[in-house]
């Protein structure tokens, strides 16, 4: 999935070229050109499909010029994560009506590469099994502080286990907590982080959608014998609009029978914000986390990011992020970084 346009990590992500085309650690990859070359050693290139908005076609495939034009399906506009899923699983079922299919972000951080692979292995061959034929498997993530930016996955406490990648029912899924509930999410132990990846058969995700969206699913099948067709972006430009706008997890994941997730510890991040961001990046002596050219004093514990060939100095800041790119300037306290994508709506 990487049809988004990252906006609370304005200035740097906008409408033109957007947070998962971007490197904002400084690794030398994009996101999704990470994503990707995190999947190859499951997935082979023809296995990938790559969901995104139509003005984003270009960059994709000059991310991943590894991949067919074919395999870049575009939506004609944004109607969230479920429509996005929906769309692919009609077009994948098309060329291969039994696959197993891992749905992911284009742009999460992961440190632990291999064993990445070892827990969307186990997954596949979890939901690969007939017995398990309609589990929807989310990956959770054990988590490691009070987090108040993620999602949470409750799993029943006898049934929790801490090892390594088993595979568990999930008794629920948790909304964005605020402090004193993510602490005590962190304390009881039988909570996970939800990192948003999936994993399911063909047959689970279609049956899913047929019990918790039936009018989405009626909109889908007027274009049986299209998907995977030259006419099928004529159809999915004249009906993605009429899509309810509504997430995989409200749509589908919250109200299915059969949810299992794997408790996993891969190193992952979202890098949803600039406080992720700045707990992942190098830190200068005065634990800066700065990228560009700029000058700093007396500044301290902040996030400084200057766009190539700008020039910056910045002096007294303690907390709070500086961010110029494209003529944008960014300057607020790095606890205020939630109102960001508020603060965007209103320029």
């Amino acid at each position: 999935m990487a049809g988004g346009i990252g906006s609370r990590f304005w200035p740097l992500s906008k409408n033109n070229y957007p947070k998962q085309f971007l490197d904002i650690l400084g690794t030398g990859k994009s996101f999704i050109r990470a994503t990707f070359e995190r999947f190859l050693p499951v997935v082979p290139v023809r296995n990938f499909v790559v969901v995104t908005n139509v003005a984003y076609k270009h960059l994709v495939l000059e991310h991943l010029p590894e991949l067919d034009e074919s395999q870049v399906l575009c939506e004609p506009l944004r109607r969230n994560t479920a429509p996005c899923i929906a769309y692919a699983s009609y077009h994948i079922k098309a060329l291969c009506p039994n696959a197993v299919i891992a749905v992911t972000p284009a742009d999460h951080l992961v440190t632990n590469e291999r064993e990445f692979q070892r827990v969307i292995e186990t997954g596949f061959g979890f939901v690969g099994q007939p017995e398990h034929s309609e589990a929807l498997l989310t990956i959770g993530i054990l988590p490691t502080r009070p987090e108040t930016g993620y999602g949470y996955i409750e799993v029943a406490a006898e049934k929790m286990n801490m090892s390594g990648a088993e595979v568990v029912e999930m008794s629920s899924f948790k909304e964005k907590p605020d402090l004193e509930n993510a602490r005590r999410f962190l304390e009881a132990g039988n909570y996970l982080w939800n990192s948003g990846i999936f994993i399911w058969s063909m047959q689970g995700i279609m049956q899913a959608f047929r019990q918790q969206l039936p009018d989405m699913v009626s909109l889908f099948d007027q274009g049986i014998g299209v998907f995977g067709t030259t006419q099928e972006q004529a159809f999915i430009d004249s009906h993605f609009a009429q899509c309810q706008n509504i997430s995989i997890d409200y749509g589908v994941m919250e109200h299915s029978p059969s949810r299992y997730t794997i408790p996993a510890d891969f190193g992952w991040s979202d890098i949803g914000t600039y406080g992720s961001l700045y707990a992942h990046a190098r830190h200068d002596d005065d634990d800066n986390a700065v990228s560009g050219h700029a000058v700093l004093e007396e500044t301290h514990g902040s996030v400084i990011n200057i766009e190539e060939g700008v020039e910056a100095i910045v002096q007294g800041m303690e907390g709070c992020l500086v961010a110029y790119r494209d003529k944008s300037l960014l300057v607020c306290r790095l606890s205020d970084e939630q109102r960001i994508k508020e603060w965007v709506e209103r320029l």
